[in-house]
């Protein structure tokens, strides 16, 4: 029991460190935010000293400290320890006379601690990364349970302050992360202002677009100067019909890149609607390659084109419905981020056949691999590539639902997926799948709004696959059935 109890005190104090890692505030310069919380408390509290400490590994740490001039101390002598190891506050109205204190150096010399006060700095996740306390040179009662609440009140808005840096932190984070695999990805980003003719750009633009974008292609305007006079024309049109229309913006036109001499790029863009006005944002892809070896390939490159178009309209689909689902930024991201892993389940399943058609039972074992408790049964067929990534994005958002909400997010839940197909002499054949959740928790009905999920998967099927999904919710968890046309030949 001992040493489970120990592990357990290891596990949390890793797991404390590790939080206190992701504020990324240890060592950074003061900021007015803090100390002016410190001062204020020391006024309030009428004590010479006030502090925002923050202990890790080995020393405790001042990121504010109103009226002790020390940076930190080490970690076996501070007081903030206490409130870390009991998960409370503490109070001790003479550290003279306190046994945990009396030989402390901070108390039998400078700065003479007598009187201390400290309560935790709670994160997001419960872990005390340290404590807001007070101290005075003289012995003082104890406070009251009103003066410990106020004292609380101020280490909350501490920890809020500090979680607003850490959000902004990672934001920026992020930002940086995509912004440089936008400049590895080959693919430019640009947002266009259509009241003031404004482009904004993000990614390989220099390799796409000329190394000069910065100067030289600042409007929508300046860009279509770039555009091969023979497809001017075409792209204006395109344009025009996208801004008169509210449409998607979707087009192909070669430009004059000034170091690269003809290209081809591939332009593909949606409104992002506001409240009072629209922004048009894509991407621009080089296609020249593909576009050359067309010549000499022309079936496998009208399909790989066929594939770009049905890839662009998914991912377009997903930003389109998750823009508007959405609740915040991570929650966007995190929407966004599980659609793809769908599609790159689909790709997996394309490259390790023919690149046009995909086997029923390798999508299902790519699924099971992302959902271990999901199993399944049912003859392999052959289905071709827009049903690949119809159903593997089906697929996902039943997972990714049964986990955040349904059978699988316990640990007992599980699901079953069963198809069939009905023979060949059948007239109207029809294709069946059922997905019947168990296990979980039970269940008292349908949600009371349509979700994002519920909406990408009607689409997929209805769509995509021309078939019809009906949702049934049991007490004991979703069953699921989908009817499609029996297009599909065994593999």
């Amino acid at each position: 029991m001992a040493d489970g109890g120990d592990r357990g005190v290891l596990h949390d104090e890793e797991q404390r460190l590790r939080t206190l890692r992701e504020y990324r505030i240890l060592d950074t310069a003061a900021e007015p935010g803090f100390d002016r919380i410190t001062r204020l408390v020391a006024d309030l509290f009428e004590v010479p000293v006030a502090l925002v400490s923050l202990v890790d590994d080995s020393r405790q740490w001042f990121k504010s400290a109103f009226g002790l001039d020390l940076p930190e101390t080490h970690r076996d002598i501070s007081f903030c320890r206490f409130i870390i190891a009991q998960g409370q506050p503490i109070v001790v109205p003479d550290a003279t006379l306190d046994p945990r204190f009396r030989d402390n150096p901070l108390v039998t010399g400078a700065p003479a601690i007598r009187f201390y006060a400290g309560v935790p700095l709670r994160a997001y996740n419960g872990a005390i990364l340290g404590g807001l306390s007070i101290a005075d040179r003289k012995a003082r009662p104890g406070l009251t349970a009103e003066e410990l609440a106020r004292l609380e009140d101020f280490a909350a808005i501490i920890m809020a302050e500090a979680d607003l840096r850490r959000i902004s932190i990672e934001r920026d984070a992020a930002r940086t992360m995509l912004e440089r695999a936008l400049d590895f990805s080959g693919v430019a980003a640009w947002q266009l202002d259509p009241r003031t003719d404004a482009l904004r750009w993000q990614g390989a633009v220099a390799e796409i677009w000329g190394a000069d974008y910065e100067t030289a292609l600042t409007t929508a305007e300046a860009a279509f100067g770039r555009i091969h006079p023979e497809d001017h024309a075409l792209a204006r049109a395109v344009l025009d019909e996208s801004m008169a229309n509210g449409t998607p913006y979707a087009v192909e036109y070669r430009i004059l890149h000034p170091e690269r001499g003809i290209r081809w790029l591939s332009i593909r863009g949606d409104w992002d609607v506001r409240s009072n006005d629209a922004m048009l944002t894509g991407v621009s892809i080089d296609i020249t390659e593909q576009r050359n070896r067309r010549d000499n390939d022309t079936i496998l490159m009208r399909e790989l084109h066929h594939r770009m178009r049905n890839l662009f309209a998914t991912v377009g689909a997903i930003i389109s419905l998750t823009r508007h689902a959405a609740t915040g930024v991570d929650d966007y991201v995190d929407r966004i981020s599980s659609q793809l892993d769908a599609l790159n389940r689909a790709q997996n399943v394309l490259l390790g056949a023919n690149f046009l058609t995909g086997s029923m039972h390798a999508l299902l074992r790519e699924v099971e691999a992302a959902f271990p408790r999901v199993t399944w049964s049912g003859p392999d067929l052959e289905l071709p590539e827009n049903a690949v990534v119809a159903m593997a994005l089906l697929f996902n958002e039943l997972a990714t639902n049964a986990v955040k909400h349904g059978a699988l997010l316990s640990e007992q839940g599980r699901v079953d997926v069963h198809w069939s197909q009905d023979a060949e002499e059948v007239p109207d054949r029809q294709f069946r799948l059922t997905w019947t959740e168990s296990g979980g928790a039970p269940i008292a009905g349908p949600p009371a709004r349509t979700s994002f999920g519920t909406l990408l998967m009607e689409r997929s099927v209805r769509n995509n696959l021309g078939g019809t999904i009906e949702r049934h919710w049991q007490p004991g968890g979703l069953v699921c059935t989908i009817s499609l046309p029996a297009r599909w030949r065994d593999a």
